[in-house]
Protein backbone atom coordinates (compact mmCIF):
# COMPACT_ATOMS: atom_id res chain seq x y z
CA UNK A 1 0.00 0.00 0.00
CA UNK A 2 0.88 3.72 -0.63
CA UNK A 3 0.66 5.25 2.80
CA UNK A 4 0.67 8.89 4.36
CA UNK A 5 2.01 9.21 7.89
CA UNK A 6 1.10 12.51 9.74
CA UNK A 7 3.69 13.07 12.44
CA UNK A 8 7.12 12.86 12.79
CA UNK A 9 7.68 12.17 16.65
CA UNK A 10 8.66 9.30 17.78
CA UNK A 11 4.74 7.15 17.22
CA UNK A 12 5.33 8.47 13.39
CA UNK A 13 8.71 7.66 12.67
CA UNK A 14 8.21 4.38 14.48
CA UNK A 15 5.08 3.52 12.57
CA UNK A 16 7.19 4.64 9.45
CA UNK A 17 9.82 2.17 9.97
CA UNK A 18 7.13 -0.94 11.10
CA UNK A 19 5.16 -0.26 7.95
CA UNK A 20 8.15 0.37 5.28
CA UNK A 21 9.46 -3.21 7.26
CA UNK A 22 6.23 -5.05 5.77
CA UNK A 23 7.07 -4.08 2.30
CA UNK A 24 4.76 -0.49 2.15
CA UNK A 25 5.49 2.76 0.56
CA UNK A 26 5.30 5.16 3.29
CA UNK A 27 5.78 9.01 3.39
CA UNK A 28 5.63 11.03 6.43
CA UNK A 29 4.76 14.54 6.30
CA UNK A 30 5.59 16.80 9.48
CA UNK A 31 5.00 20.33 10.17
CA UNK A 32 8.61 20.57 12.16
CA UNK A 33 11.83 21.19 10.47
CA UNK A 34 12.85 17.42 11.58
CA UNK A 35 12.19 14.41 13.52
CA UNK A 36 10.78 14.37 17.45
CA UNK A 37 10.90 18.18 17.31
CA UNK A 38 7.52 18.17 19.89
CA UNK A 39 6.68 15.99 22.08
CA UNK A 40 9.53 13.32 21.82
CA UNK A 41 12.54 15.83 21.88
CA UNK A 42 13.34 15.79 25.68
CA UNK A 43 10.43 13.55 27.45
CA UNK A 44 11.08 11.75 30.94
CA UNK A 45 13.35 8.73 29.85
CA UNK A 46 11.94 5.68 31.55
CA UNK A 47 11.07 2.43 29.53
CA UNK A 48 9.06 -0.48 30.64
CA UNK A 49 7.99 1.96 33.60
CA UNK A 50 4.59 2.49 31.57
CA UNK A 51 1.66 2.49 34.39
CA UNK A 52 4.19 3.78 37.22
CA UNK A 53 5.84 6.30 34.94
CA UNK A 54 4.85 10.29 36.19
CA UNK A 55 1.29 11.27 35.29
CA UNK A 56 0.75 8.10 33.30
CA UNK A 57 -2.89 6.81 34.38
CA UNK A 58 -4.98 8.39 36.42
CA UNK A 59 -5.51 6.40 39.70
CA UNK A 60 -1.36 5.82 40.37
CA UNK A 61 -1.53 8.45 42.55
CA UNK A 62 -4.52 10.64 45.05
CA UNK A 63 -6.48 12.26 42.89
CA UNK A 64 -4.57 15.20 41.64
CA UNK A 65 -4.95 18.34 43.51
CA UNK A 66 -5.25 21.53 42.17
CA UNK A 67 -3.60 22.88 44.98
CA UNK A 68 -1.50 22.82 48.17
CA UNK A 69 1.14 19.98 48.58
CA UNK A 70 1.81 17.39 46.27
CA UNK A 71 1.37 16.55 42.85
CA UNK A 72 -0.99 19.05 41.19
CA UNK A 73 -2.87 20.23 37.68
CA UNK A 74 -1.88 23.70 37.74
CA UNK A 75 -4.27 25.48 35.51
CA UNK A 76 -3.88 28.54 33.48
CA UNK A 77 -6.88 30.05 31.12
CA UNK A 78 -7.83 26.48 30.91
CA UNK A 79 -10.59 26.29 27.93
CA UNK A 80 -14.26 24.42 29.02
CA UNK A 81 -12.83 21.08 26.95
CA UNK A 82 -9.81 21.33 29.16
CA UNK A 83 -11.74 21.82 32.54
CA UNK A 84 -14.37 19.34 31.13
CA UNK A 85 -11.32 16.57 30.62
CA UNK A 86 -9.87 17.49 34.02
CA UNK A 87 -13.18 16.34 35.90
CA UNK A 88 -13.06 13.20 33.73
CA UNK A 89 -9.73 12.06 34.78
CA UNK A 90 -10.41 13.02 38.42
CA UNK A 91 -13.57 10.99 38.38
CA UNK A 92 -11.40 8.04 36.79
CA UNK A 93 -8.68 8.45 39.47
CA UNK A 94 -11.72 7.82 42.25
CA UNK A 95 -12.84 5.40 40.64
CA UNK A 96 -9.30 3.34 40.37
CA UNK A 97 -8.92 3.96 43.81
CA UNK A 98 -11.45 2.48 44.99
CA UNK A 99 -10.34 -1.03 44.20
CA UNK A 100 -7.11 -2.46 44.06
CA UNK A 101 -7.54 -5.12 41.43
CA UNK A 102 -6.92 -3.37 37.89
CA UNK A 103 -9.30 -3.04 35.26
CA UNK A 104 -9.27 -5.06 31.79
CA UNK A 105 -8.65 -1.58 30.33
CA UNK A 106 -5.41 -1.23 32.54
CA UNK A 107 -4.50 -5.17 32.05
CA UNK A 108 -4.34 -4.16 27.88
CA UNK A 109 -2.39 -1.03 28.81
CA UNK A 110 0.36 -2.95 30.88
CA UNK A 111 0.30 -5.69 28.41
CA UNK A 112 1.38 -2.83 25.65
CA UNK A 113 3.92 -1.78 27.77
CA UNK A 114 5.88 -4.73 27.91
CA UNK A 115 5.20 -5.97 24.18
CA UNK A 116 6.44 -2.27 23.74
CA UNK A 117 9.86 -2.91 25.77
CA UNK A 118 10.67 -6.12 23.83
CA UNK A 119 10.07 -4.69 20.57
CA UNK A 120 12.25 -1.92 21.23
CA UNK A 121 14.93 -3.81 22.51
CA UNK A 122 14.81 -6.18 19.34
CA UNK A 123 15.03 -2.36 17.52
CA UNK A 124 17.87 -1.64 18.77
CA UNK A 125 19.46 -4.71 19.08
CA UNK A 126 18.64 -5.34 15.24
CA UNK A 127 20.32 -2.08 13.99
CA UNK A 128 22.74 -2.17 16.55
CA UNK A 129 21.94 1.52 17.76
CA UNK A 130 24.30 3.14 19.84
CA UNK A 131 22.24 4.88 22.01
CA UNK A 132 22.41 6.50 26.13
CA UNK A 133 20.63 3.60 28.16
CA UNK A 134 20.57 3.29 31.94
CA UNK A 135 19.35 0.07 33.20
CA UNK A 136 16.75 -0.60 35.82
CA UNK A 137 14.28 1.53 37.84
CA UNK A 138 13.13 2.40 41.37
CA UNK A 139 9.65 3.53 42.16
CA UNK A 140 10.44 5.29 45.69
CA UNK A 141 8.16 4.58 48.21
CA UNK A 142 8.99 7.67 51.27
CA UNK A 143 6.19 5.39 53.53
CA UNK A 144 3.27 2.66 53.51
CA UNK A 145 0.40 5.11 52.15
CA UNK A 146 2.85 5.92 49.24
CA UNK A 147 2.27 1.92 48.12
CA UNK A 148 -1.45 2.00 48.01
CA UNK A 149 -2.52 3.86 44.98
CA UNK A 150 -0.07 2.05 42.94
CA UNK A 151 -1.44 -1.23 43.83
CA UNK A 152 -3.36 -1.86 40.51
CA UNK A 153 -0.52 -1.09 38.17
CA UNK A 154 1.77 -2.94 39.88
CA UNK A 155 -0.89 -6.11 40.14
CA UNK A 156 -1.23 -5.69 35.86
CA UNK A 157 2.65 -4.78 35.33
CA UNK A 158 3.03 -8.41 37.15
CA UNK A 159 -0.06 -10.07 35.11
CA UNK A 160 1.86 -8.76 32.05
CA UNK A 161 5.06 -10.42 32.86
CA UNK A 162 6.74 -7.34 34.29
CA UNK A 163 9.59 -8.23 36.58
CA UNK A 164 8.88 -6.23 39.47
CA UNK A 165 10.24 -6.54 43.39
CA UNK A 166 9.17 -5.03 46.59
CA UNK A 167 12.52 -3.66 48.33
CA UNK A 168 13.71 -1.74 51.56
CA UNK A 169 15.11 1.28 51.78
CA UNK A 170 18.81 0.10 52.95
CA UNK A 171 18.28 -2.29 49.59
CA UNK A 172 17.39 0.93 47.76
CA UNK A 173 19.80 3.30 48.92
CA UNK A 174 22.09 -0.09 47.92
CA UNK A 175 21.21 -0.12 44.13
CA UNK A 176 21.15 3.34 43.62
CA UNK A 177 23.94 4.79 45.79
CA UNK A 178 23.93 8.37 45.15
CA UNK A 179 20.27 8.34 46.96
CA UNK A 180 20.41 10.87 48.87
CA UNK A 181 20.55 9.07 52.90
CA UNK A 182 18.01 12.33 54.84
CA UNK A 183 14.85 11.67 53.62
CA UNK A 184 12.60 9.17 54.99
CA UNK A 185 12.18 6.05 52.19
CA UNK A 186 10.43 2.96 53.82
CA UNK A 187 11.12 0.97 50.62
CA UNK A 188 11.13 0.74 46.65
CA UNK A 189 9.75 -0.99 43.73
CA UNK A 190 12.43 -2.48 41.43
CA UNK A 191 11.90 -2.89 38.16
CA UNK A 192 15.32 -4.36 36.68
CA UNK A 193 13.91 -4.79 33.24
CA UNK A 194 13.42 -0.96 32.73
CA UNK A 195 15.52 0.88 31.74
CA UNK A 196 16.30 4.74 30.85
CA UNK A 197 16.81 5.83 27.26
CA UNK A 198 17.03 9.10 25.11
CA UNK A 199 13.84 9.41 23.28
CA UNK A 200 14.95 11.65 20.79
CA UNK A 201 18.40 10.06 19.71
CA UNK A 202 16.24 6.60 19.02
CA UNK A 203 13.61 8.65 16.84
CA UNK A 204 16.62 10.26 15.03
CA UNK A 205 18.46 6.59 14.65
CA UNK A 206 14.90 4.94 13.32
CA UNK A 207 14.38 7.96 11.00
CA UNK A 208 17.57 7.08 9.00
CA UNK A 209 16.48 3.34 8.74
CA UNK A 210 13.19 4.14 7.55
CA UNK A 211 14.79 6.11 4.94
CA UNK A 212 17.36 2.92 3.84
CA UNK A 213 14.21 1.14 3.52
CA UNK A 214 12.27 3.53 1.19
CA UNK A 215 10.59 6.05 3.33
CA UNK A 216 10.22 9.64 2.14
CA UNK A 217 9.95 12.54 4.74
CA UNK A 218 8.43 15.62 4.12
CA UNK A 219 9.24 18.39 5.93
CA UNK A 220 8.13 22.01 7.01
CA UNK A 221 4.65 20.50 5.49
CA UNK A 222 1.65 20.82 7.02
CA UNK A 223 -1.59 19.01 6.48
CA UNK A 224 -4.57 20.75 6.21
CA UNK A 225 -7.34 18.19 4.97
CA UNK A 226 -7.44 14.84 3.91
CA UNK A 227 -10.62 13.68 2.51
CA UNK A 228 -12.25 10.64 1.57
CA UNK A 229 -11.57 9.48 -2.42
CA UNK A 230 -12.73 6.01 -3.76
CA UNK A 231 -10.05 3.64 -2.53
CA UNK A 232 -7.76 5.58 -0.21
CA UNK A 233 -7.58 9.44 0.91
CA UNK A 234 -7.05 12.82 -0.82
CA UNK A 235 -4.17 14.45 1.21
CA UNK A 236 -4.01 18.49 0.88
CA UNK A 237 -1.14 20.24 2.43
CA UNK A 238 -1.27 23.99 3.45
CA UNK A 239 -0.22 26.56 0.73
CA UNK A 240 -0.50 23.33 -2.12
CA UNK A 241 -3.54 23.18 -4.24
CA UNK A 242 -2.60 20.16 -5.58
CA UNK A 243 -4.28 16.64 -3.81
CA UNK A 244 -1.95 13.92 -3.10
CA UNK A 245 -3.43 10.33 -3.30
CA UNK A 246 -2.52 7.56 -0.67
CA UNK A 247 -4.15 4.49 -0.06
CA UNK A 248 -4.04 4.78 3.30
CA UNK A 249 -3.12 7.59 6.38
CA UNK A 250 -1.82 7.00 10.06
CA UNK A 251 -2.48 10.36 11.89
CA UNK A 252 0.44 10.27 14.87
CA UNK A 253 -0.02 14.09 16.18
CA UNK A 254 -0.37 15.84 19.47
CA UNK A 255 -3.57 17.33 20.55
CA UNK A 256 -3.01 19.98 17.91
CA UNK A 257 -4.57 17.70 15.35
CA UNK A 258 -8.08 17.83 16.87
CA UNK A 259 -8.99 20.50 13.84
CA UNK A 260 -7.92 17.56 11.26
CA UNK A 261 -9.73 15.01 13.47
CA UNK A 262 -12.94 16.81 13.49
CA UNK A 263 -13.26 17.35 10.38
CA UNK A 264 -13.25 14.33 9.45
CA UNK A 265 -16.27 13.37 12.36
CA UNK A 266 -13.59 12.52 14.88
CA UNK A 267 -13.40 13.50 18.96
CA UNK A 268 -11.17 11.52 21.01
CA UNK A 269 -11.63 14.15 24.20
CA UNK A 270 -7.90 14.33 23.95
CA UNK A 271 -5.87 17.10 25.61
CA UNK A 272 -2.42 18.54 25.42
CA UNK A 273 -1.41 17.84 29.41
CA UNK A 274 1.93 19.88 29.50
CA UNK A 275 5.23 18.61 31.26
CA UNK A 276 8.52 19.74 31.71
CA UNK A 277 12.66 18.25 31.84
CA UNK A 278 15.42 19.40 33.12
CA UNK A 279 18.72 17.88 31.52
CA UNK A 280 22.12 19.10 33.02
CA UNK A 281 25.41 17.47 33.01
CA UNK A 282 26.91 15.21 35.27
CA UNK A 283 28.67 17.15 38.33
CA UNK A 284 29.55 14.25 40.13
CA UNK A 285 28.74 10.43 38.82
CA UNK A 286 28.67 8.75 42.14
CA UNK A 287 25.77 11.00 43.55
CA UNK A 288 24.03 10.77 40.25
CA UNK A 289 21.40 7.66 39.35
CA UNK A 290 22.67 4.95 37.46
CA UNK A 291 18.75 4.38 35.60
CA UNK A 292 15.52 5.75 35.98
CA UNK A 293 14.41 6.68 39.53
CA UNK A 294 10.46 7.99 40.00
CA UNK A 295 9.96 9.90 43.39
CA UNK A 296 5.76 8.82 42.99
CA UNK A 297 5.06 12.02 45.69
CA UNK A 298 6.02 14.87 43.15
CA UNK A 299 5.15 12.73 40.00
CA UNK A 300 8.30 12.98 38.73
CA UNK A 301 11.12 10.65 37.00
CA UNK A 302 14.77 11.58 37.50
CA UNK A 303 16.85 9.42 34.90
CA UNK A 304 20.25 8.90 33.96
CA UNK A 305 20.98 9.37 29.93
CA UNK A 306 25.03 8.94 29.34
CA UNK A 307 27.14 11.72 30.88
CA UNK A 308 23.44 13.72 31.68
CA UNK A 309 20.48 13.32 33.99
CA UNK A 310 17.28 14.49 33.01
CA UNK A 311 14.46 14.98 35.30
CA UNK A 312 10.87 14.91 34.30
CA UNK A 313 7.35 15.80 35.73
CA UNK A 314 4.74 18.39 35.91
CA UNK A 315 1.26 18.73 35.03
CA UNK A 316 -0.10 22.11 33.11
CA UNK A 317 -3.51 22.33 31.52
CA UNK A 318 -4.22 25.69 29.23
CA UNK A 319 -0.52 27.39 29.19
CA UNK A 320 -0.26 26.66 25.67
CA UNK A 321 2.93 27.00 24.25
CA UNK A 322 4.02 29.77 27.09
CA UNK A 323 7.02 29.34 29.24
CA UNK A 324 6.36 26.09 31.92
CA UNK A 325 4.61 27.37 35.36
CA UNK A 326 7.08 28.89 37.73
CA UNK A 327 5.82 25.46 40.74
CA UNK A 328 6.34 22.92 38.07
CA UNK A 329 10.19 23.88 37.57
CA UNK A 330 10.44 24.47 41.20
CA UNK A 331 9.06 20.64 41.47
CA UNK A 332 12.27 19.67 39.59
CA UNK A 333 14.27 20.78 40.98
CA UNK A 334 13.08 19.92 44.19
CA UNK A 335 12.90 16.16 43.74
CA UNK A 336 16.22 16.44 42.14
CA UNK A 337 18.24 18.37 45.40
CA UNK A 338 15.91 15.92 47.61
CA UNK A 339 17.01 12.64 46.11
CA UNK A 340 20.10 13.54 44.42
CA UNK A 341 21.65 16.65 45.66
CA UNK A 342 24.86 17.53 43.71
CA UNK A 343 24.59 15.29 40.88
CA UNK A 344 24.56 17.80 38.06
CA UNK A 345 25.84 21.08 37.12
CA UNK A 346 23.42 23.64 37.54
CA UNK A 347 25.11 26.14 34.46
CA UNK A 348 24.49 23.49 31.67
CA UNK A 349 21.06 23.02 32.43
CA UNK A 350 18.07 22.74 29.80
CA UNK A 351 14.87 23.23 30.21
CA UNK A 352 12.30 22.03 28.02
CA UNK A 353 8.10 21.97 27.74
CA UNK A 354 6.27 19.95 25.73
CA UNK A 355 2.81 18.19 25.67
CA UNK A 356 1.58 15.01 26.63
CA UNK A 357 -1.51 14.51 23.96
CA UNK A 358 -4.12 12.44 26.46
CA UNK A 359 -7.48 11.44 26.81
CA UNK A 360 -8.77 10.98 30.38
CA UNK A 361 -9.14 7.50 30.87
CA UNK A 362 -5.11 7.68 30.25
CA UNK A 363 -5.38 5.20 27.13
CA UNK A 364 -3.83 5.75 23.94
CA UNK A 365 -6.15 5.98 20.47
CA UNK A 366 -4.71 2.80 18.29
CA UNK A 367 -6.66 1.06 15.32
CA UNK A 368 -8.91 1.64 12.02
CA UNK A 369 -10.83 4.99 12.70
CA UNK A 370 -14.49 5.04 10.79
CA UNK A 371 -12.98 6.74 8.28
CA UNK A 372 -11.97 4.34 5.49
CA UNK A 373 -8.43 4.32 5.15
CA UNK A 374 -7.94 6.34 8.19
CA UNK A 375 -5.90 4.70 11.40
CA UNK A 376 -4.90 6.58 13.99
CA UNK A 377 -1.59 5.70 16.60
CA UNK A 378 -2.15 8.64 19.23
CA UNK A 379 -2.66 9.97 22.27
CA UNK A 380 0.06 8.11 24.44
CA UNK A 381 0.22 10.63 27.04
CA UNK A 382 2.68 10.30 30.05
CA UNK A 383 3.49 6.53 28.28
CA UNK A 384 3.99 7.60 25.05
CA UNK A 385 8.00 7.21 25.14
CA UNK A 386 6.97 3.16 26.67
CA UNK A 387 4.34 2.78 24.50
CA UNK A 388 5.88 4.01 20.85
CA UNK A 389 7.77 0.76 19.29
CA UNK A 390 5.01 -1.76 20.46
CA UNK A 391 2.15 0.47 19.08
CA UNK A 392 3.67 1.00 15.53
CA UNK A 393 4.35 -2.99 15.19
CA UNK A 394 0.76 -3.37 16.63
CA UNK A 395 -0.41 -0.75 13.95
CA UNK A 396 1.32 -2.51 10.79
CA UNK A 397 0.45 -5.79 12.08
CA UNK A 398 -3.10 -4.61 11.77
CA UNK A 399 -2.77 -2.70 8.83
CA UNK A 400 -0.75 -5.72 6.83
CA UNK A 401 -3.84 -8.21 7.82
CA UNK A 402 -1.33 -10.21 10.08
CA UNK A 403 -2.31 -11.31 13.90
CA UNK A 404 -0.98 -9.28 16.56
CA UNK A 405 0.56 -9.75 19.99
CA UNK A 406 -2.24 -8.21 21.67
CA UNK A 407 -5.59 -9.98 21.19
CA UNK A 408 -8.71 -8.28 19.49
CA UNK A 409 -10.37 -7.86 22.95
CA UNK A 410 -7.42 -6.16 23.90
CA UNK A 411 -7.06 -3.70 21.61
CA UNK A 412 -10.65 -2.88 21.55
CA UNK A 413 -9.61 -0.71 24.60
CA UNK A 414 -7.27 1.87 22.19
CA UNK A 415 -10.04 1.82 19.63
CA UNK A 416 -10.85 4.93 18.62
CA UNK A 417 -14.06 6.16 19.72
CA UNK A 418 -14.41 4.80 22.56
CA UNK A 419 -13.25 7.43 25.02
Amino acid sequence: MKIAIVGAGVAGVASAYELARGGHQVTVFERRASVAEESSFAPGAALGAGLLAPWAVPGTMAAPRLAGAGPRMLLAGASLAELRWLWHWRRAARQAQRSSAPTPAVRALARLVQFSQQCFIETAEALELVLERAPGALVLLPDARSAAPLRAAVAALRDAGAELHGIDGAAARAMEPGLSGTPRLDGALHLPQAEAANCRQFTGALRQAAQQLGVAFAFQSEVARLVPAPGGLSLHLAGDAAAQRFDAAVLCLGAHGAPLLESLGLRLGMVALWGCSLTAPLREHAAAPQGVVIDVARQVSISRLGQRVRVAGGAELGRGHGAPHPATVRQLHEALDTWFPGSVQRAGMQLWRGARPMRPDGLPVLGASSVPGLWLNMGHGGCGWSLASGAARLLADAMGGRPTALAPDELAHFAPGTA
